[in-house]
């Protein structure tokens, strides 16, 4: 299906029109934008982006294809609810790839659009806000309806449709794209909200023995395990309305060394008493700009939020850390006294850059020091 006049009907009335391709239907969620030129597979397949409608602002993707070695997420499957382009390219180029763009996203059910003024939808998201869509084949009204009815991103908790059934190990190495990897010599307790693939490589690499957990695993199973450090992972929706992993985290505080990264930020802000809110449109990209407030240091990160902590309210309950340059909202945090530190971004960067791996480093000497003491 592939050609065939498509539109994109924005819940504030707005359509787009378009071309469809990927597979056939309609595809409902909240319309987004990341202003990331490369690493669309790793985009499509990024829980986080669970429920969301993604708009790549780099006008002509598809160009490398796709293939079998970078999906992030650990079942392999796109996560996205559909997918906006403004050119694709039905021809891939690269040795690594095993199929086109268009073959990849039918193969898996994702609807997809291409031929969108990607710049004037932008501008609209950027303008009024991150809102839900309905796109495909289909009369305005049908579409319109569907993006009207579909349920708002504040208040859901998405957690539950990308955490895993069961507990698992993980042992696989970032290999030629990573760092080389270290005895195993500790063992961290991964709360699997939604993980990326490139981060449990990451802790493998830095010297850790991995077990994830489910979003729902109690605290004393979880210190059942015996864990050295506990890692909280990124994920999708609300963080408000994660409420069990909130509670969880609250047990958890001061008797592990805790690391979160994205939603593991928002929920170990939120288990020591702040709050959180709604973006206007998020941050989405690999070219953030985050500054580290203890080093005056300026990373180039990659992130994926559309909810960030209230620095206010985090005034009294734990150290604001790092801060985004171009809106000055939270990017991190330390509860000193606890042993708990968190990242807003993504440092395991995986389509890039790597500004920020350190992070790993960092979450294992404080590891050591506990268990030193």
């Amino acid at each position: 299906m592939s050609g065939e006049p498509a539109l994109l009907c924005l819940a504030d009335g707005t359509c787009f029109d378009g071309f469809a391709f990927g597979a056939p239907g309609i595809a409902v969620g909240e319309v987004v934008f990341t202003t990331a030129m490369t690493g669309y597979q790793e985009v499509l397949t990024d829980p986080s982006y669970t429920g969301q409608i993604v708009t790549m602002t780099a006008p002509q993707i598809g160009n490398t294809g796709c293939n079998p070695a970078d999906p992030e997420s650990v079942d392999d499957r796109p996560q996205v609810a559909g997918f906006i382009v403004r050119d694709n390219s039905e021809e891939a180029s690269s040795w690594r790839a095993s199929e086109t763009l268009g073959a990849y996203l039918e193969r898996h059910g994702i609807v997809a659009l291409s031929g969108v003024d990607t710049r004037r939808l932008t501008r609209h998201l950027r303008d009024h806000g991150a809102q839900n869509g309905a796109m495909g084949r289909g009369s305005s009204e049908v579409l319109l309806r569907r993006a009207r009815e579909a349920p708002a991103m504040q208040g859901l908790d998405l957690v539950a449709r990308v955490t895993p059934s069961a507990p698992y190990e993980w042992t696989e190495t970032s290999g030629e794209w990573g760092t080389i990897s270290r005895p195993q010599e500790r063992h961290v307790v991964v709360v699997d909200l939604g993980i990326k693939r490139n981060i449990l490589r990451c802790l493998v690499d830095a010297g850790c023995r991995v077990t994830a957990v489910p979003a729902r695993t109690s605290p004393a199973d979880i210190l059942a395990l015996e864990p050295d450090g506990i890692f909280v992972s990124n994920g999708p929706g609300d963080p408000a309305a994660v409420t069990y992993t909130i509670d969880t985290l609250r047990q958890l505080l001061g008797k592990r060394t805790i690391f979160g990264i994205c939603l593991g930020h928002q929920l170990l802000a939120l288990a020591a008493g702040a709050k959180t809110y709604k973006l206007k449109f998020g941050h989405r990209g690999i070219n953030q700009p985050v500054k580290d407030l203890e080093t005056g240091r300026v990373e180039i990160t990659t992130q994926n939020h559309g909810f960030v902590v209230d620095l206010e309210s985090l005034a009294g309950k734990a150290r604001s850390t790092h801060v985004h340059l171009n809106d000055g909202t939270s990017e991190g945090l330390a509860i000193d006294e606890l042993d708990a530190f968190s990242v807003q971004y993504h440092p395991e960067a995986a389509a890039g850059p790597h500004d920020a791996l350190y992070l790993f480093d960092r979450f294992v000497k404080r590891i050591d020091r506990a268990r030193a003491k």
